[in-house]
């Protein structure tokens, strides 16, 4: 289970430049969902083989002085309170401002490891400088540039240092289905008709964030965790927030879980925030269904649920083999529906083919459709075998990979969907030299 790290302060002082920094160096970056909120940045990165997840709180106000200081300070509170460690970025150049104060005055309240980084130090006489910043009361402070990157390896060690152990492990076992979704779509509404109605549950396992809660829930003759994200508590009426915050939580429920059941509402459609969290949920790799609720609410005609369905399709391509169940929480219309299809998707996520079958059912495909030839090279794919990664992986060994093309790589992963059944869960296939 990975953490989460919050880069604090106020706008222009460098935090957007030293995420992009941490993110690309190691390539390992999962998503930076961009156009959530103004600009708000999420990515995976790791250091010295712990992997982090980052949240660059940035970039986000526009308007005067006091508007200014409510949002950030309402943002850095959120991040505080969603992270396992913060780091506090100040800018040597400026010195310490008012501005600056304000936020360390909230940090020094906070019970969990902050780390305050002086940025843009990247001369000696800035090095002195620097000094100033232990008037903010928050300990050792380290001095970076996060353009060049010097001083960015000794902050990363302590923070690694600092990151809570993983404790997920003896959970491990039981499957974890996360409900997300933006706010007021019915995730909480989903959970307790699906518990309200029958008195399956076992015990209620406190969650991660302060109600994040997991419920051990047995049905089906299947037993797992769902995990609500639901508890979105209203900070103020501002929507921005509201959004961040969800995401936020999304973002932590979605790579703890092996399938994500979005719920979306069907008067507002699948619109920029849901399909942030589809490819969130994509791009981490795990099984997706799509829930749309409130399906009592829409106006309809007889084709109205294929034309509601091909539009999702449409907005979800190229990643389009996905289960979308139409349900009302309110009418109890198709929610166990939706747990079964939930089960089956966990079922294909970690469904694992025999090396001799998969052969044997690839290989005459690809004889009959090869990769094309490139450079009056011909590309000769001669075995093929599912890697052993917690969901589906293929590696296809052949003599020249690297020509072999991305269209080429979907035709093959279609096949795959279609032969062994692989619905709601990304697929991923690689080319190897043989």
């Amino acid at each position: 289970m990975s953490s989460i790290v919050a880069i604090v302060g106020r706008p222009n002082v460098g935090k957007s430049t030293f995420f992009n920094r941490l993110i690309q160096r190691r390539e390992a970056i999962v998503d930076s969902v961009s156009g959530v909120t103004r600009d708000r940045h999420y990515g995976k990165t790791d250091w010295n083989g712990r992997g982090f997840s980052v949240i660059d709180t940035g970039g986000y106000v526009i308007g005067s002085e006091d508007v200014f200081e409510a949002e950030i300070d309402k943002q850095v509170e959120l991040a505080i309170e969603e992270a396992d460690a913060i780091i506090f970025m100040v800018d040597v150049e400026t010195g310490v401002t008012p501005m600056d104060e304000d936020v360390a005055n909230l940090l020094r309240r906070v019970n969990k490891p902050v780390f305050l980084a002086v940025n843009k130090v990247d001369n000696a006489k800035r090095l002195e400088n620097a000094v100033e910043f232990y008037s903010l009361g928050l300990g050792e402070y380290f001095p970076i540039a996060s353009t060049n990157g010097s001083g960015t390896g000794e902050l990363l060690d302590a923070l690694v240092e600092a990151l809570p152990e993983d404790t997920r492990e003896e959970e491990a076992e039981l499957p974890r289905f996360a409900v997300v979704g933006r706010p007021n779509a019915g995730k909480s509404s989903f959970i307790n008709a699906l518990i309200g109605e029958d008195r399956y549950i076992v015990t209620d396992i406190a969650g991660t964030t302060r109600d994040s809660i997991d419920t051990r829930y047995n049905r089906f003759g299947f037993e797992f965790n769902l995990v609500d994200t639901a508890g979105i508590r209203r900070k103020s009426k501002v929507k921005e927030d509201l959004e961040f915050y969800s995401v936020m939580r999304s973002v932590r429920a979605i790579e703890h879980c092996d399938v994500c059941l979005i719920v979306m509402d069907a008067t507002r459609g699948f619109d920029g925030q849901v399909q942030n969290i589809f490819w969130l949920a994509q791009r981490n790799r795990k099984g997706i269904v799509i829930l749309v609720n409130k399906w009592d609410l829409v106006d309809k005609e007889t084709n109205t649920m294929k034309e509601y369905e091909a539009q999702i399709r449409r907005e979800m391509e190229p990643f389009t083999d996905v289960p979308i169940v139409f349900m009302s929480v309110l009418t109890k219309q198709r929610i166990y529906k939706a747990i079964e299809t939930a089960v089956e998707v966990y079922q294909n996520r970690s469904k694992k083919i025999k090396t001799s079958e998969l052969n044997e059912v690839m290989l005459p495909i690809i004889e009959a459709y090869p990769p094309p030839a490139y450079k009056g090279k011909y590309v000769k794919i001669k075995f093929c075998t599912q890697l052993p990664t917690p969901q589906p992986q293929f590696a296809f060994f052949c003599n020249l990979p690297q020509y072999v093309k991305d269209p080429y790589k979907r035709f093959i992963e279609n096949k795959l969907r279609k032969e062994f059944n692989f619905t709601g869960v990304p697929v991923s296939v690689y080319f190897r030299k043989k």
